[in-house]
């Protein structure tokens, strides 16, 4: 079974996004585990206070250190007794990019994925130091990692047999294998002028897979030339 589990301020955002599609099935079929938990629990006093203004001055609010380490030092023990392992990422815009070769190391990894969604202006520095490795979603900023802790379930995934169906797809995909995926078509075969190649209508194996590699390259090198 491959296991997520997320620390969060907002767990409810994660509830439809658990209740559709594959997703729901995977869990349902126990081939998927998503455990969502909120880091307030170890917020200090009354309030549970999770963030406090930045030493040295400046705008908004950062994350304290306490609610995290302590939330992650209960997850591991708890795992540790059930006899699994952690591997533990920071989602933050400094981390490396996420990436389809990275979503394919850690579809194939047996420990539970934890991933940490910041919030406000971002983590106290000294977080850094608990976790296994950072992942940015990319050179964008959202209001908090929760997003794109969403996007790296599925992408991750979508990648475990049990869980797709079909891996079929996921060899022919974009980024799969360096390239971008091919054009694809269905009916109908024409549409106010607009028709399907007629590579893909001869019921040739060998042209429509020749048609289909060429056209990868040719829309990789005209869009993305960085991934040749």
């Amino acid at each position: 079974m491959l296991r997520f589990e997320v620390l969060t301020l907002f767990p409810e955002i994660f509830s439809s996004f658990l209740e559709e599609s594959l997703i729901k099935r995977a869990i349902e079929q126990q081939h998927l585990h998503v455990s969502l938990i909120n880091f307030r629990k170890h917020g200090r006093g009354k309030h549970l206070q999770v963030d406090d203004t930045p030493y040295g001055g400046g705008p908004g609010m950062v994350l304290r250190i306490e609610p995290i380490a302590q939330t992650l030092a209960e997850q591991k023990e708890f795992h540790r007794n059930e006899g699994r392992e952690t591997h533990t990422i920071l989602v933050t815009p400094q981390g490396q990019p996420f990436t389809q070769e990275k979503a394919k190391q850690l579809s194939g990894r047996k420990a539970v994925l934890t991933l940490i969604c910041g919030r406000y202006e971002g983590f106290d520095e000294r977080i850094r130091s608990l976790v296994d490795e950072e992942i940015s979603g990319g050179d964008f900023i959202c209001l908090g990692g929760e997003v794109i802790a969403m996007t790296m379930i599925e992408s991750i995934s979508r990648l475990v047999p049990d869980i797709l169906g079909n891996m079929e797809s996921v060899e022919q995909e974009s980024f799969s294998q360096s390239l971008l995926e091919f054009p694809q078509y269905t009916r109908p075969a024409s549409y106010e002028g607009m028709d399907v190649p007629e590579e893909l209508m001869s019921g040739n194996h060998k042209k429509i897979a020749e048609w289909r590699e060429k056209q990868a390259v040719f829309r990789t090198k005209k869009r993305r030339p960085d991934l040749l």
